[in-house]
Parts: structure tokens; C-alpha cells; sequence
């Protein structure tokens, strides 16, 4: 047993040590999923695996399909029926995906795909790390659009995000990204699965409009929220991947069309505030600061606290929202920093987004690898040893 946050008492939780993967199964289920389709790919096999087991536990649904175009297309039918749906994959079906991704976004269907990264692109390195999906997730479908893309560093946090991820895709009806890697889905770590209540689960908004009466799929209340009806149920609309009106019937009426690209983006990226996430150490005097999330976020906390330990005044940033990119945050988190450090396993992709948004581009420095191997904290500490040698 353990404390209640919230109550205040005692209630039972369970404690458990594993894998990354499982915890995002736990927290999905803990979430409500009730509906998984997908096709076993290294490294997020687990996720399937676990599901096949755990889902028909709680009256869910779980289907491995033919390949992974039909499991995303899959999932969308289920979320208009009605379930919490989710998938999860690896970076050759993450491109399949792509098309589905983008009917989610234009029909409006709440669901979590979950991508956990290994090296590309094509086949690539199938069983080693990468960070490289980043940019696919932001932009990996067609047109003009935007996205949620979370991540996680601690098996922890992994269960706790996966839970958000659900909560926003109910919120604002929209596919929403888990974006983790190899050794976050890999790892085992301790997981306090927290008793139900504890953390806030955001149900599917239904409409309150009755049978036989006008009902507007595509029509926001006033906060912004669209009330959904069980397709299938009492109410019979269109869905389709065509610019549509409030009914949901196809329309290239100019207005319409530019009305909904502004809805579809607006209702998410006049939120990244709300919609950030992210953890900090030791910012408040840092002159130098890591800007990091995942696995590599994990080397860049280990290379602070030893640094720490030693007088330098060295903080870390680590991001859990990636898309929308949390521009204020990390410009205001970072106002004050000599000098900059992105942490990843890529060419630099979110660096890019970093040297965009702060007061001094030219202090921004990169710090990656990408071979499979897991940056780890010597690899930071070498290039901010050569930067801090040049005197900036």
C-alpha cells in the first residue's frame, strides 16, 4: 500500500518493474482503451503482445491485421464506434500510417499512435536506437495540418504520458503521437501504477442531442470541444477525408474550406501552452542549459547532477511535448543561458526548432549521435568541453 495523493488515505497500487512498452500498455488501459490494432514490429512489439493479453481482460478488442495501413485504418473506425482506440509500431509502419494519420486529422477521430523509434530510414537498424521520427511526426501526412507528439524519458513517466496522450486525443478529437525509442521501450525501471482516480481520465464527449433530431458532427461548442455520436448508434452522418461542412458532407465551398484548415490547426496550436509538458533541473542559475527529451534526456540528467556536484552551474531542460514545439517555454527557460545544448539522436531536428525560437541562435550547439548507440553523457560532456574551450 501506498499514499493517496489525493484522498489523503490509503489505497492499493500496484507495484511493478517493467518495461517501457508495458507501461504504456498499463496506462493506456488505465486511460479506457478499449480497441488495439496493429502488426508486430521491432521495437514496440511488447506494446501488441501485452495487449492481446490484457484487452480481452476488460472486454476490449484486439485485432492484429494484415499489415499496418489496415491497423491504423482499423483504429479509426473503432474511435467513431465508440471505443478509445490506439496502435503502435515502429518507423517502416510509421510511414504506412501516414495516410490514416491524415483521415484522423481531417475526420477528427480521437485516437493514440504509438511510435517507438529505432534507426532509419527504410529498414535501417531494426533493433537499435534512434530519434530520427521527429519531423515525420510533425509532417509525416500530407497538408496543412498540425499534431500532438508526446515522449517520456522514465518508465514513469512513459504510464503518465500515455494516459495524457488519451485525455488530449478525447479533448480536442485528434490523433495524438507517442514518440518514444528503443531504450525507453526497452529498459525496466520501477512503475507505481497509480490507483483509479488518482490521475484525471478525460471520457469521450458525447452529444446530448436526441434521436430523430439535427445532429452536426462538425459543429464546436463554445469551448471549442465537438460532441461525438457512436457511429452506427442513433444518429447516421457522414465521415469523410474531403473538406466537409458541419454535416460532414464534402464541400469546395472557399469559405468552408479555409474555416475548417484554420479549426484544425487553431484548436491545437493556439494551445501548445496548455498542451506543454516538460521537466527541469537546476534552471534557475544555470549559465549553461541541455535541451533534451527521451533516452537522451536520461545521459543529459546524469552529466548535470555530476557537474553540479562539482560547482558548475549546468541545468537541463527535458521536453515531453514535442509537437506543438513549446516555443515560449524554451524561449523563456532559456533567457538567461551562456550557452545552449540540444541532446538527440539525429541530425538535429529539434535543434532546428530550438535555434528558431531563442534570443541567440549562434549559442545553440548540437550534441548527437546517430549509429545506433545511445548518446550518453561522455558524448555531451565532450562537445560542451570544446565549446566552453573556444570561450563562448
Amino acid at each position: 500500500q501506498v499514499q493517496n495523493r489525493h484522498g489523503g488515505g490509503m489505497s492499493q497500487q500496484d507495484i511493478l518493474f517493467v518495461q517501457g512498452n508495458e507501461a504504456c500498455v498499463r496506462g493506456a488501459l488505465y486511460a479506457g482503451l478499449r480497441f488495439f490494432a496493429g502488426y508486430p514490429i521491432t521495437p514496440s512489439t511488447e506494446v501488441a503482445e501485452h495487449l492481446a493479453e490484457q484487452l480481452p481482460r476488460v472486454g476490449g478488442k484486439f485485432i492484429q491485421m494484415e499489415d499496418e495501413i489496415a491497423s491504423m485504418c482499423a483504429v479509426c473506425g473503432a474511435s467513431l464506434a465508440g471505443s478509445k482506440a490506439m496502435t503502435a509500431t515502429s518507423g517502416p509502419g510509421f510511414s504506412l500510417k501516414q495516410e490514416a494519420i491524415g483521415y484522423a486529422v481531417m475526420a477528427e477521430i480521437p485516437c493514440v499512435v504509438v511510435n517507438v523509434q529505432r534507426g532509419g530510414p527504410s529498414t535501417g537498424l531494426a533493433t537499435k536506437v534512434a530519434q530520427g521520427d521527429l519531423m515525420q511526426a510533425r509532417w509525416g501526412t500530407h497538408g496543412d495540418h498540425s499534431i500532438i507528439v508526446l515522449t517520456a524519458s522514465s518508465i514513469q513517466d512513459v504510464f503518465q504520458i500515455t494516459v495524457e496522450a488519451f485525455n488530449m486525443a478525447e479533448t480536442y478529437r485528434t490523433p495524438v503521437i507517442l514518440l518514444f525509442d528503443e531504450v525507453i521501450g526497452h529498459m525496466r525501471e520501477k512503475l507505481v501504477v497509480p490507483a483509479a482516480g488518482d490521475l484525471p481520465v478525460v471520457e469521450r464527449l458525447h452529444t446530448e442531442v436526441q434521436a430523430g433530431v439535427n445532429y452536426y458532427p462538425y459543429l464546436p461548442r463554445e469551448d471549442g470541444r465537438l460532441p461525438m455520436s457512436d457511429f452506427g448508434g442513433v444518429h447516421r452522418y457522414n465521415v469523410t477525408g474531403l473538406y466537409h461542412d458541419i454535416w460532414g458532407f464534402p464541400t469546395e465551398n472557399p469559405e468552408q474550406v479555409s474555416k475548417l484548415v484554420y479549426h484544425l490547426v487553431d484548436k491545437i496550436e493556439n494551445r501548445a501552452h496548455l498542451l506543454a509538458r516538460w521537466k527541469e533541473y537546476y534552471l534557475d542559475d544555470a549559465e549553461h542549459i541541455i535541451i533534451s527529451y527521451g533516452s537522451s534526456a536520461r545521459s543529459a540528467r546524469h552529466l548535470v547532477e555530476t557537474r553540479r556536484s562539482k560547482g558548475d552551474r549546468i541545468g537541463l531542460l527535458e521536453l515531453q511535448t514535442l509537437w506543438p514545439f513549446p516555443a515560449q517555454l524554451v524561449r523563456e527557460k532559456t533567457a538567461h543561458a551562456r550557452n545552449i545544448f540540444v541532446a538527440e539522436m539525429n541530425m538535429g531536428q529539434i535543434t532546428t526548432q530550438v535555434k528558431q525560437v531563442v534570443q541567440r541562435p549562434d549559442r545553440v550547439f548540437l550534441v548527437n549521435r546517430m549509429d545506433g548507440l545511445m548518446l550518453n553523457p561522455t558524448d555531451i560532456g565532450k562537445v560542451m568541453r570544446v565549446i566552453e574551450g573556444r570561450g563562448f
